[in-house]
């Protein structure tokens, strides 16, 4: 049965298993620090495995951008389309991002969130210091290109590809061989990614396991109304305002989109990651929705930076919350600024670890309100933030679909077909006739290798 389920499949079922046990061991007693199951179990062998199967996501993050980019930027071909395509990812970002929290505030406002609650935590939370607007749009253009790849900072990825790739174009003709070899690695890149996610149910398990068995449920009910109102404002805000948005700018169908954006989001709420995730957005819009490289390889590493629909939705939602516990009447001019200031975090905080806290503080410093009150809403960050990185996620590949469609740059075929990008799943044999034909070439230039240097003595 297990053989002959799809990958999708596969995925759900893993999920579903890692929930339940993880649960299982936290409500059972039997993960309890340094006992046996703890120590050999969930923090060795699903520790482990989750951390390779991150880890591999990782790993082809910076060269799959800075390569499926560059190839992007030369299959535009036109420096002022590539403008023009920056602009409109950028401003539907932005747009989305402000429907986003505005959706928060409504909804947290709507329920009255955290008024009459008197809740004792002894959480404490220290506010980190985010760069300044300034320094981050200085820092887009690496000083050290190597040290920002091996850094991941996407911006400065980002730009330095785009350069390549124009110089690429202002070459011309004689720059044809090279990027017919980027456009090859581009390839195995991706069929690299195929590979980890012929590996992805083994690790969504062993993450969800790790995540369910260390955390369980016993906070959330304490913040029910905190849990349950960002709950629905993240549900509301992908399955409604997001397909409303998508529908109307574009035209696709909402349910295939919808279909085909499941594994993305399994392995975005595992992660915990837009950036780990990366490899996987792309294959998904690219090979299974049809959008065309020179879109995606810009829109999709942009969003993943930029694009925090699922954070600032925690933003606004937390705001309300913690309004209404310390009695703070914020008025329709704070919560403009809570709107203003999520939009400017998102660009400010950009490639920045704890992005959402970090956000939350400067929002909360922005309107009056006490840093210390996120502290209450630590323990339940770890589980919703796997949700809002699944909503981050959707909203990249949406955005993508979008631009894409409205540069005719989407096969609409592919869209169309719920098969299509299905097939591409690596079962651990290659074609023998490739391996021969490999073998053949290598063995052959060996042996030319030999023979020219016994010419040569």
């Amino acid at each position: 049965m297990w053989k002959n389920m799809g990958l999708t499949g596969k995925i759900l079922v893993a999920m579903a298993l890692g929930i339940v046990l993880g649960l299982f061991l936290n409500y059972s007693g039997l993960n309890v620090e340094g006992g046996f199951i703890n120590t050999y179990f969930v923090n060795g062998l699903f520790g482990i495995i989750g951390k390779l199967f991150v880890n591999s996501l990782k790993m082809l993050v910076v060269p799959l951008v800075l390569i499926s980019l560059i190839c992007g930027v030369c299959g535009i071909g036109d420096i002022r389309l590539l403008g023009r395509i920056g602009s409109k990812t950028f401003f539907m970002y932005m747009l989305t991002t402000a429907l986003a929290i505005a959706t928060a505030i409504g909804l947290g406002s709507l329920f009255g969130i955290g008024k009459g609650m008197n809740i004792a935590s002894e959480a404490s939370f220290e506010a980190q210091e985010a760069p300044p607007l300034i320094d981050v749009f200085s820092n887009i253009i690496p000083a050290n290109p190597i040290s920002a790849m091996a850094n991941g900072d996407m911006l400065s990825i980002i730009f330095f590809a785009i350069l390549i790739g124009i110089s690429i174009l202002m070459v011309g003709k004689p720059a044809k061989g090279l990027v017919q070899s980027l456009e090859l690695i581009n390839e195995v890149i991706l069929k690299m990614v195929t590979i980890i996610m012929n590996l992805a149910p083994y690790g969504v398990f062993a993450l969800l396991v790790k995540a369910m068995s260390e955390l369980g449920i016993d906070l959330i009910f304490s913040l029910l109304g905190y849990v349950a109102v960002l709950i629905g404002s993240l549900a509301f805000h992908f399955f409604i305002t997001m397909m409303i948005i998508l529908k109307v700018f574009s035209g696709l169908s909402v349910k295939t989109f919808l279909a085909k954006m499941r594994e993305v989001q399994i392995f975005a709420f595992s992660t915990s990651s837009s950036n780990a995730t990366i490899p996987v957005t792309l294959r998904t819009v690219t090979k299974r929705m049809g959008v065309n490289n020179s879109v995606a390889s810009f829109t999709v590493p942009f969003g993943a930076t930029i694009n925090m629909d699922g954070t600032a939705i925690m933003q606004g939602t937390a705001t309300i919350f913690i309004a209404n516990i310390y009695g703070i009447e914020l008025g329709i001019t704070g919560y403009l600024t809570v709107i203003l200031m999520s939009v400017l975090a998102s660009i400010g905080t950009a490639g920045v670890p704890g992005v959402g806290l970090i956000m939350l503080s400067m929002v909360f410093a922005q309107v009056g309100l006490p840093i210390e009150g996120i502290g209450l809403i630590l323990g339940v960050d770890r589980l919703l933030d796997m949700l809002r990185t699944a909503v981050n996620v959707g909203g990249d590949a949406a955005v993508t679909a979008i631009v894409a469609k409205s540069e005719d740059k989407m096969d609409l075929a592919i869209y169309n077909d719920p098969d299509a990008g299905t097939k591409e799943v690596f079962d651990g044999h290659i074609d023998p006739d490739n391996e021969r034909e490999f073998s053949n070439v290598m063995n052959d230039g060996i042996m030319g290798s030999e023979y020219d240097d016994l010419n040569k003595r």
